[in-house]
C-alpha cells in the first residue's frame, strides 16, 4: 500500500487514481465537517461534491504532498461559507409531507444552540478539532494562526459550549 505522500506526489503530476486514493481517505471527515457546519445533508454532499471537483482541477497547484488534507479543508471552508451566505437570499416552502426522524431533538437542540451561540471563527476551530480531527498546529496552519492560540480558543469555546448545556 502506497503513503500518504506518495499518493499526493501522484495526484500532483496527474495521476487520477492517485487522487481517488486520496479522497478516499478524507471523504468522511469532509462530509462530516459540512454536515455539521451546513446543517443539510444534501448541502454538505453538494459542497463535498465542488470542493472534490476545485482540488481534482487544481492538485497541480499542490504546494507539497503532505499539505494535500489541510490544503482540501481550506477549500471545503471556504465552499461552506459561501453555502451559508446563500442560506440567507433562499426562501422554499416546507412539504406538507415532512416527517421528522426518531431522534433526541431535544439534546440535539441543546448542542446545536451551544454551537451556534459561538462566533464564526470558534465554530470552525470546533468543527477542525471535533469533526475533522485536527490537532491544533494543524488548524494554527489552516487558518494562519498560532496553535497555541487554537488551543486557546478552542478551549474556551468548549467551554462556552459546556456552560450552556450546564444552564
Amino acid at each position: 500500500m502506497e503513503s500518504y505522500t506518495e499518493l499526493a506526489n501522484r495526484a500532483r503530476q496527474g495521476d487520477v487514481q492517485a487522487f481517488s486514493g486520496l479522497y478516499e481517505s478524507c471523504y468522511r471527515d469532509l462530509y462530516r465537517f459540512a454536515l455539521y457546519n451546513l446543517g443539510q445533508e444534501e448541502d454538505a454532499r453538494d459542497v463535498v461534491s465542488e470542493t472534490v471537483l476545485a482540488a481534482f482541477e487544481n492538485i497541480g497547484k499542490l504546494k507539497s504532498a503532505e499539505a494535500f488534507r489541510p490544503w482540501i479543508f481550506r477549500i471545503l471552508v471556504n465552499k461552506c461559507k459561501r453555502k451559508r451566505r446563500q442560506y440567507v437570499l433562499r426562501t422554499e416552502e416546507l412539504p406538507e409531507t415532512l416527517h421528522a426522524r426518531e431522534r433526541d431533538t431535544c439534546q440535539e437542540m441543546d448542542v446545536r444552540r451551544a454551537f451556534l451561540s459561538l462566533s464564526g471563527e470558534e465554530r470552525l476551530i470546533v468543527s477542525l478539532s471535533v469533526f475533522a480531527g485536527y490537532s491544533s498546529s494543524e488548524i494554527g496552519k489552516l487558518l494562519r494562526k498560532n496553535a497555541n492560540t487554537v488551543r486557546s480558543k478552542l478551549s474556551r469555546s468548549m467551554g462556552k459550549m459546556q456552560k450552556l448545556l450546564e444552564d
